[in-house]
């Protein structure tokens, strides 16, 4: 019987149909220290983000050569030492499609949350104050939305912006999309330039650096505002901070952090901020859909 480990949960009915199609399914979440160990035992394992398999634990678990395929429950891989499981002969998969609605979503909310000071007038209201002069905010419409890359979720949110009277610039690596001239492509710097609020959809890859720091902050827009739904290490959360405390930034919206569970009080605590912790994809709808397309992966590695 081909055996999958889940550690990091899974849309019950996703489970329940894993073993009505005769899969052993067992959840259960190992720590570092030994989940190189127990891998040699399973064919697939299944992870979120909590979850990191890097070269040591890919060391362990192919000793054996049970171990076929490792599954992100999500759009980013960066969990996981992708080359070098390829090269013990294990697949990486993901499931890009799945949340990418669902982030777009938490993207604008984000958005409005910090426009219109959703957040902190939440707290202060809680608090006892009444300070409705206070809160003077700005409407999205007709404002500009720089997207850094220019993927799935980042083509859902231009479509939502979009909708709602945004004009919409994006960057991306590869260049100009050629399957769209509905927005204009600009370069990093550019962008970061013009924009009205910047959305970040890049991917962190380890050693590289941020790709928003200092520099990049101080060429926005005095007032403008940054929403990262992506991946924390792509930040710096300390220049982050200090643009936000000496007005260069209205506001940010941070979804991800550098380490998770997140320690950074100045930034979780910053008036001018509207935080959520990593729950990009966290709707029932998309849990629905990450489930589904797992069971269609490993359905068809092994059939």
């Amino acid at each position: 019987m081909i055996r999958v480990l889940v550690t990091d949960g899974m849309e019950k009915s996703a489970v329940k149909e894993l073993r009505a199609k005769g899969f052993e399914v067992v959840e259960k979440f190992y720590n570092p220290e030994i989940l190189g160990e127990k891998l040699r035992e399973f064919d697939v394992i299944v992870v979120r983000s909590a979850t990191k398999i890097r070269k040591p634990i890919i060391d362990i678990a192919a000793q054996t050569g049970k171990l076929k395929i490792i599954i992100r429950g999500g759009v980013g891989v960066d969990n996981i030492d992708v080359s070098y499981a390829k090269e013990k002969g294990i697949k990486v998969a993901n499931t890009p499609n799945a949340s990418s609605a669902s982030v777009a979503e938490l993207v604008l909310a984000h958005m409005f949350a910090v426009s219109r000071f959703v957040n902190i007038s939440n707290v202060s209201m809680r608090q006892g104050k009444w300070d409705k002069k206070k809160y003077v905010g700005v409407e999205i419409c007709g404002k500009i939305l720089g997207l850094v890359g220019y993927g799935r979720i980042s083509r859902q949110l231009a479509k939502k912006a979009s909708a709602l009277g945004m004009k919409v610039i994006y960057t991306d690596i590869l260049g100009k999309a050629k399957d769209t001239d509905e927005y204009e492509f600009c370069e990093l710097n550019n962008l970061l330039k013009r924009s009205d609020y910047v959305s970040l959809h890049i991917p962190f890859i380890k050693g590289k650096g941020v790709t928003i720091g200092k520099e990049q902050l101080d060429m926005m827009k005095n007032g403008a505002y940054l929403i990262n739904c992506a991946r924390g290490g792509v930040v710096d959360e300390v220049a982050l901070v200090e643009a936000l405390n000496n007005g260069k930034l209205a506001g940010a919206g941070v979804d991800v952090f550098v380490e998770e569970p997140t320690k950074n009080e100045a930034l979780v605590n910053h008036p001018k901020v509207s935080v959520t912790p990593h729950i990009g994809a966290a709707t029932k709808e998309a849990q629905v859909r990450i489930g589904n397309e797992i069971i269609s992966i490993i359905c068809d590695f092994f059939k």
